[in-house]
């Protein structure tokens, strides 16, 4: 570890906070003394714990404290299209995604539809008492609401110790003759924003059956990643927020 960036970086931070040493050291329930030498420079090996325990007394990563780079690339989402045409489609890459995250004791949300609802708890088994399950009929009354809603499900089930978080949600939104599909890719592509840090995967489901060439097109442009038979593939369509939104109208 390079002490004089964490020396920088922890006086900083500290300063941000508007916190003396003391004030520091009530928090973090290190000493005074250890905190004045760290930032100093003059304790060369600093142990972990103590790091854990400043980063999250000041509210920063143990990453932003070192200068490592996952302070400026946070990119943990996973953020997946699945496009259907038929059910045993959907299935056949759902359930997997569903399942696998069961056996890993990952939080599991699933938002359906109705009749997909169905299948997946058919499909499921006994697996289908682990898997959250929200109609998305309800959940997508606003997007702000939904977008809001699903940060808070992440937040909640990591703080409560689970490792990661598992989304299945379907873009019936989208399909909807009041739902202008401008407003639901703007949302798409700021997830990729909003959630870059989030400890999860999403995937969203497109039912190629019942919407238009250019919802699956806008669908494969705001997502990283497609799943298709289970497997996840890099999506060659897929552009940058940034780049994405600037083609809306």
């Amino acid at each position: 570890m390079a002490s004089s960036r964490i020396a920088q970086n922890l006086k900083s931070a500290r300063e941000r906070m508007g916190w003396s040493r003391e004030a520091l050291a009530y928090h973090s329930g290190l000493s005074w003394s250890a905190i004045a030498q760290i930032e100093s420079g003059r304790r060369q090996e600093i142990r972990v714990s103590s790091l854990v325990a400043l980063a999250s007394a000041l509210g920063v990563s143990v990453d932003y404290l070192v200068g490592g780079a996952a302070t400026v690339s946070p990119h943990l989402l996973g953020h997946k299209v699945l496009i259907f045409t038929s059910d045993d489609e959907f299935l056949g890459s759902a359930v997997p995604f569903l399942t696998e995250g069961i056996e890993r004791s990952e939080a599991v949300l699933a938002v359906p539809t109705a009749w997909q609802r169905d299948l997946l708890r058919d499909a499921l088994g006994n697996n289908a008492q682990h898997v959250e399950f929200l109609e998305s009929s309800e959940w997508y009354g606003s997007l702000r609401d939904a977008s809001r809603g699903y940060l808070d499900f992440v937040r909640d089930r990591f703080e409560t110790g689970s490792p990661w978080i598992r989304i299945l949600g379907d873009a019936a939104w989208v399909g909807r003759p009041d739902a202008p599909a401008v407003e639901w890719f703007r949302y798409e592509a700021m997830i990729n924003f909003s959630f870059a840090s989030a400890p999860a995967t999403i995937v969203c489901t497109y039912d190629a059956r019942t919407l238009t060439e250019e919802v699956i097109m806008d669908a494969r442009r705001t997502h990283p990643e497609y799943v298709e038979a289970g497997k996840a593939a890099t999506s060659p369509e897929y552009q940058p927020p940034e780049d994405f939104i600037l083609t809306l109208g």
